[in-house]
């Protein structure tokens, strides 16, 4: 009777304890005296192990679900898979590049096979010396690359655009001929960059560019559209560019420039009472065929002919042997002596003075004078 109460006290203490373990969902280990030699089947139901019996006094308690049995540990061993070799090893030598490349991305060592190594190995000790290799290389993802610019990628995207491309105009086949026709460029630019926004405020500017000979545009015209545009006009290309930026879009600013374009046009043509009043320093640019310089050079020729002409007879005369006879007043500025004096003078007056240019000055007097070159 007494052994009764021992073993009924003894497995409400288990079960409390069982119970207070599950509830907190903590492992444990319990150890039980043992009662008998003989497991019992209510013993099993509870987990108790029995691969020692008799052997120990103590059984381990054991929580269901707690740890992963064996069946579950071969089961997650089974899934696993090995892992397949990179890429480039399984790449053959006519592998089409443009389809493992196909768009911009960054650098990937498992796909490119090249041997490349970039980075700084700081001690001899490290990496041997040498710079990193490409495997897990953070340095090679850091600048831009070409890989999808190659010329095969290239080639496939002309042919892809090239059903929305129109053929070439006939005639069109020097430039000469196409600033002929097409006297005005109009250069836009494009940006993409990573923001909250898509617009790149730089995308908006506008530079409209043309020749002022393709202006039907006079003597006056021509000085008051000098005047207008200031520095707008490069005198080595002889084009007048207008750039726009003020509007916000890119449509606004190509209207605005095109609409300075016909108002400094249109103005350069008015002719105010005042510029009547103009004399030869106040024009923008000399201009050698329209001053008095050149009235002066005409007027000299001019005696110099009916002096030859008065002693064309006396064969010791040969101080005016460098002029041509019977010469036109017309054809004084075709002489090569005279462009040759009003390119010097032309120069001094636009450029201003300096040894080059009063040397030129200098030399094409004494030609015009047919005077002998003295010793310096």
């Amino acid at each position: 009777m007494a052994a009764f109460m021992e073993s009924s006290t003894l497995r409400c203490a288990m079960q409390r304890l069982y119970a207070m373990k599950l509830t907190n969902g903590i492992s444990c280990t319990c150890y039980a005296r043992s009662i008998s030699s003989s497991p019992s089947i209510s013993h099993r139901k509870r987990g108790i192990n029995d691969s020692e019996q008799g052997d120990s006094e103590f059984r381990t308690f054991e929580i269901p679900g707690l740890k992963p049995t064996r069946r579950e540990r071969d089961f997650f061993r089974r899934r696993r898979r090995l892992v397949a070799p990179p890429r480039y090893l399984q790449m053959k030598q006519d592998q089409d590049w443009t389809s493992v490349w196909p768009t911009a991305a960054s650098f990937k060592w498992s796909v490119v096979p090249l041997p490349l190594r970039q980075g700084f190995a700081e001690k001899e000790t490290e990496n041997k010396g040498v710079s990193p290799g490409k495997y897990g290389n953070v340095e090679l993802m850091k600048p831009p690359n070409f890989l999808h610019l190659t010329p095969a990628h290239i080639k496939k995207h002309c042919q892809a655009i090239k059903k929305f491309c129109t053929k070439w105009p006939e005639g069109l086949n020097t430039n000469k001929e196409i600033d002929k026709h097409f006297p005005i460029t109009v250069t836009t630019s494009d940006y993409s960059f990573s923001s909250a926004s898509i617009r790149d405020p730089r995308a908006r500017t506008v530079s409209v560019a043309l020749k002022l000979s393709h202006l039907k545009l006079d003597r006056h015209a021509w000085q008051k559209m000098l005047r207008l545009v200031g520095d707008r006009f490069d005198p080595n290309t002889r084009k007048l560019t207008v750039t726009t930026d003020r509007c916000p879009l890119r449509q606004q600013n190509y209207d605005y420039a095109m609409y300075l374009l016909t108002a400094i046009y249109f103005e350069s043509w008015k002719k105010e009472p005042w510029e009547e009043e103009m004399v030869e320093a106040d024009r923008h640019r000399y201009i050698w065929r329209h001053s008095q310089s050149r009235t002066s050079v005409v007027d000299l020729i001019k005696k110099f002919q009916e002096i030859k002409e008065s002693k064309k007879d006396d064969p010791s005369f040969k101080e005016l042997s460098h002029l041509p006879n019977n010469l036109k007043e017309e054809d004084i500025d075709s002489l090569d002596l005279v462009r040759e004096y009003s390119r010097s003078v032309a120069e001094i007056m636009n450029k201003g003075e300096n040894s080059e240019s009063l040397t030129k000055y200098k030399d094409s007097v004494k030609k015009i004078l047919n005077l002998q070159a003295e010793a310096s």
